[in-house]
């Protein structure tokens, strides 16, 4: 499951600018924009200067979770109306986020102009960052993997649960197909027991080497963290706060704050 070290697309060595990773899924409803938000904060506590970029262009939500509003969207920035710098918002977190605007039918379908412009616009916000989050939408429609063709690396959050597990693959195995991915990273929320995320990485890792890995394919997974089903998470988005932010040590805090530590060792490697 994880023989060998995982190698970065791009290293801090290779170039001094943000390296991109794009967090995604393959269905809805397993936390993915809830844990892009505390992994930003949780990195930004270990110094790293972090952008989450909602990538969600038709459901984007981010805003909601955060409780906040800007006066300028990504949308804004594709039609001129705004600055990359002005749809820039500071989140209480320690991060910066860019929201994407809720209801973005336009965006629905991947035209050139909607290429040009968000390759443009996160080329732009590279050289300010050390990390940046695409928060993009789940499942495998052409503006998702668009925007997952921009990142370096590709972060799968899943759950445990089967139907998780069978869109998980079924994303993975775009991703080797269509943009040739050899090194995913994955997160397993929603753990019920210590050893849920090695237990899924490895599930997928076998079914993927039975069914795609051979004729010079070898894509390997690695888990990179794994946060507990925890209320406290619940709690916190029903209060549209936080979770790392706040004074709890729950076991859903922990589980991100390891997993941040984790991705800045790998991806800075």
């Amino acid at each position: 499951m994880e023989e060998g070290a995982f190698r970065p697309s791009a290293s801090a060595q290779q170039r001094a600018q943000a390296v991109v990773l794009a967090v995604t899924s393959g269905k809805g409803g397993v936390g993915k924009t809830v844990l892009s938000a505390n992994l930003a904060a949780a990195l930004a506590a270990r110094g790293q200067r972090v952008l989450v970029l909602d990538a969600d262009l038709g459901l984007a939500n981010l805003d909601v979770l955060l409780n906040l509003y800007s006066k300028a969207t990504l949308h804004d920035v594709f039609t001129g109306r705004a600055s990359v710098e002005q749809a820039i918002l500071a989140v209480p977190g320690g991060f910066h986020a860019i929201f994407a605007g809720s209801g973005m039918v336009e965006y629905s379908r991947l035209t050139t102009e909607v290429r040009e412009r968000f390759h443009q616009t996160l080329q732009s916000l590279l050289p300010n960052y050390d990390l940046i989050l695409l928060d993009t939408g789940a499942g495998i429609s052409d503006v998702v993997l668009y925007a997952i063709g921009l990142a370096d690396e590709v972060l799968v959050v899943a759950t445990p649960e089967p139907t998780s597990l069978t869109d998980a693959y079924a994303t993975i195995k775009v991703l080797v197909g269509q943009q040739n991915r050899q090194n995913l990273l994955m997160a397993v929320n929603q753990a019920a027991k210590p050893g849920d995320g090695l237990m899924v990485v490895a599930q997928l890792q076998r079914v993927l080497d039975r069914f795609v890995n051979g004729a010079g394919t070898a894509v390997k997974l690695f888990l990179a963290g794994e946060i507990p089903f925890d209320l406290a998470v619940r709690e916190s988005v029903v209060q549209r706060q936080l979770l790392v932010s706040g004074s709890s040590a729950s076991a859903a805090r922990r589980g991100i704050e390891g997993l941040s530590e984790k991705l800045v060792e790998l991806l800075r490697s």
